[in-house]
C-alpha cells in the first residue's frame, strides 16, 4: 500500500472523538484543535505516520521536473528532449544538459540539491525530536532512529553521486547562522556506508506491507549498500567488490525476491505486490502525485490512446544510436518503448497536430535530426510504465529504486570485474530468458561475450547520419553495460553507469560530445556558494 505518503505526520495527527449521545451528558470545554506532545505518546500503529514527511521528499527529488530521474537520463546516451513544435526549449536547460554544457545555475543542480537536503532535513528534524522526547516512542525507538538514518544515508547517496563534496550535517537544533563544512567525497561515502552497516542489526528482517516503501528493514539497506559499494571506486578510490557481492548474497540468499515472469508487471499501475521490488517510492494520482511521465513523452493526439484527463506534452524520447543496440527479438524493446503508427482507444488511427506533420499519420520513427529540433513523430516514447486507461496528469505507479534483478545485476558485475566472467554470463542469462521466449537461444550469454565491447554506435548524429564514428568496441566489459542499459532504461541510473564504465565524458552521441572528465559531477548550486562561504565549487567549474 501507499499509505505512508498520504500521511502529513503526526503534527496533523487528530485522534477520533467519540460522542456520546446520552440524554444528560456534560461537556468539557477542552481545545481539541492542537495536538500537545505530552498527551501523545506513539505505538507501532502510528510510526508511519511519524516517519512520513521524511520519506515524502524522495518523490520530488526522483521524479521531480529537474530530478534524479531526469539528471541521470537526459544527460547520457538512451534518452533525450529535444526541442519539439510545440515547446520544450525551457531556455535551452534539457539542450544543455545533453550537450555536457550545464552552469552552476542549472535547475538540476539547484532542485537535486535542494531535495536531497530537504530529506535529510526532515530526517533529523524527526531523529532530533525523539532523542530529545519532545515526540515519546512508547516501542521501537531504536528501530525508528535506525531507519530513519538509512533514509537519511540514502539521500546522501543522490547527494554523493550528482555532486560528491558536501555538507554532512546530522543536527536539526543548529544555532542561528550555522554553516556547515564540506566534505569530501570520500568521507561522504564512508558516512553513508557507516551509517548503513550501523543499522543493519535493528532493522527488520521482514518483506511485507510494514516494510513496503521504506528502510525499515535490512533488504531495502542492503539494497542501497550494495548500491553504494558498486560505485565505491568512483565515490572513494577503492574498489569495494567482496563487500558488494557479500550484501548482494544476503539479498537473494535470503529468498524473500523473486524475478517476474513478466518484467512489464514490475512496472504496473498497481505494482505494490511485485515480489521484485525491494524498495520503491510510492506514488498516487490523488494522495501523492508528481509522477507525469505520461505527459512528459506522449504527443497531444495520444490523449484519445488512454483516455487522458489532459492533453500530452510530447517532450522525452530514446535517442536513436540507444534503440539501435537492441536485438529485434528482445520483448523489452516493445515493452520499453512506444512505437509505430498510434491509435485511440477505439482503434482510430491517430494523426499529428503541428508544422509538417499536421493531419498526417502519427507514427514513431526512430529518428531524431538532433536535440535541436525534431517533429512529433521524431523518437520512440517511454512505455516502460503502463498507461492506464483513464489516466490522469499524476499516475499511481510506484518508481522501484532497488529491484531484485538490480541485485542479480550487481552481483554479475562483481564477479565480471574480479575476473569470474562465467558465472556472471549465468546470472545475466537468467536475467534475460523472461525477454526471449519466442527464441530462448538468444538469451543464453557466454563469459566471452561479457569482455567484449558495447554494441553502441557513438558519434555524432544528424538526421540519422553518424558524422564522427567512434563505435563502443573500445569499451571495457561494454557488453555488459548494454546489457544494463537494455534491462533498466528508463530507470534513472544510466549516467551513473556510464560513469562507472568510464565513458559518461569520452563518448559523443546524438548532438552530444565530451566537455571535459569533470562533467562527471554537477556543480555545486550557485545558490548555495553564495550562502556558504565554507562551499568549495567543483572542479572546473570555477
Amino acid at each position: 500500500m501507499k499509505t505512508i505518503y498520504r500521511t502529513l505526520g503526526v503534527i496533523g495527527f487528530l485522534g477520533g472523538i467519540g460522542i456520546l449521545a446520552n440524554s444528560c451528558t456534560k461537556l468539557e470545554d477542552r481545545n481539541f484543535s492542537q495536538l500537545v506532545s505530552s498527551q501523545f505518546v506513539p505505538t507501532s500503529a502510528d510510526l508511519s505516520s511519524l516517519v512520513g514527511p521524511a520519506y515524502g521528499n524522495w518523490r520530488s527529488l526522483m521524479m521531480g521536473g529537474n530530478s534524479f530521474f531526469r539528471t541521470q537520463e537526459i544527460s547520457a546516451d538512451e534518452i533525450v528532449i529535444p526541442a519539439r513544435p510545440n515547446g520544450w526549449v525551457d531556455g535551452g536547460i534539457y539542450r544543455r544538459m545533453h550537450e555536457h554544457v550545464w552552469t552552476p545555475q542549472e535547475g538540476n543542480a539547484s532542485d537535486n540539491w535542494n531535495n536531497a537536503f530537504g530529506g535529510i532535513t526532515n530526517c533529523n528534524r524527526i531523529i532530533y525530536q525523539i532523542e530529545s522526547g519532545q515526540i515519546p516512542v512508547a516501542t521501537g525507538k531504536e528501530n525508528i532512529l535506525a531507519e530513519l538514518k538509512v533514509l537519511r544515508a540514502s539521500y546522501y547517496y543522490t547527494l554523493c553521486d550528482i555532486f560528491g563534496n558536501v555538507p554532512i550535517v546530522t543536527k536539526f537544533d543548529v544555532p542561528a547562522g550555522f554553516l556547515p563544512d564540506q566534505s569530501q567525497r570520500k568521507d561522504v561515502y564512508a558516512f553513508i556506508v557507516k551509517e548503513i552497516t550501523d543499522a543493519l542489526p535493528v532493522l527488520s528482517t521482514n518483506s511485507d506491507k510494514t516494510t513496503y516503501g521504506r528502510f525499515n528493514n535490512k533488504w531495502a539497506a542492503l539494497a542501497l549498500l550494495a548500491k553504494v559499494y558498486l560505485n565505491a571506486k568512483v565515490y572513494s578510490g577503492t574498489e569495494e567488490l567482496d563487500k558488494c557481492l557479500a550484501a548482494c548474497e544476503e539479498i537473494i540468499t535470503s529468498g524473500k525476491f523473486q524475478l517476474e515472469s513478466n518484467q512489464k508487471d514490475i512496472f504496473k499501475t498497481a505494482n505494490e505486490n511485485s515480489k521484485e521490488i525491494i524498495f520503491a517510492i510510492p506514488f498516487d494520482e490523488i494522495y501523492a502525485g508528481g509522477f507525469n511521465l505520461v505527459m512528459e513523452t506522449l504527443q497531444p493526439a495520444n490523449q484519445k490512446t488512454y483516455n487522458v484527463e489532459s492533453a500530452c506534452w510530447g517532450g522525452t524520447c530514446a535517442i536513436p544510436q540507444f534503440i539501435d543496440t537492441y536485438d529485434p527479438e528482445d520483448s523489452r524493446l516493445k515493452d520499453t518503448w512506444i512505437q509505430g503508427q498510434q491509435y485511440a482507444a477505439d482503434g482510430t488511427p491517430l494523426t499529428g497536430s503541428f508544422r509538417a506533420f499536421n493531419g498526417k499519420p502519427l507514427n514513431f520513427i526512430n529518428q531524431l535530426p538532433g536535440v535541436d529540433s525534431s517533429e512529433e513523430v521524431h523518437g520512440f516514447r517511454l512505455g516502460k510504465y503502463e498507461f492506464k486507461q483513464g489516466i490522469r496528469i499524476n499516475m499511481s505507479n510506484d518508481v522501484p529504486l532497488f529491484r531484485y534483478t538490480d541485485i542479480l545485476m550487481t552481483k554479475a558485475e562483481c564477479l565480471l570485474r574480479k575476473g569470474n566472467a562465467d558465472a556472471a554470463a549465468l546470472i545475466v542469462t537468467q536475467v534475460r530468458q523472461r525477454s526471449f521466449r519466442n527464441n530462448p537461444q538468444k538469451a543464453i550469454v557466454m563469459g566471452n561475450d561479457l569482455l567484449k565491447g558495447s554494441v553502441y554506435q557513438y558519434g555524432l548524429s544528424r538526421n540519422g547520419v553518424i558524422t564522427l564514428k567512434e563505435g563502443g568496441t573500445d569499451i571495457q566489459y561494454g557488453r555488459f553495460l548494454d546489457e544494463l542499459g537494455w534491462e533498466f532504461a528508463m530507470e534513472g541510473r544510466r549516467r551513473q553507469d556510464m560513469v562507472r564504465f568510464g565513458i559518461f565524458t569520452k563518448k559523443s552521441w546524438l548532438s552530444h560530445k565530451p566537455n571535459g572528465d569533470y562533467r562527471n559531477l554537477l556543480p555545486i548550486p550557485q545558490a548555495e556558494l553564495n550562502k556558504n562561504s565554507k562551499l568549495k565549487q567543483n572542479q572546473g567549474y570555477n
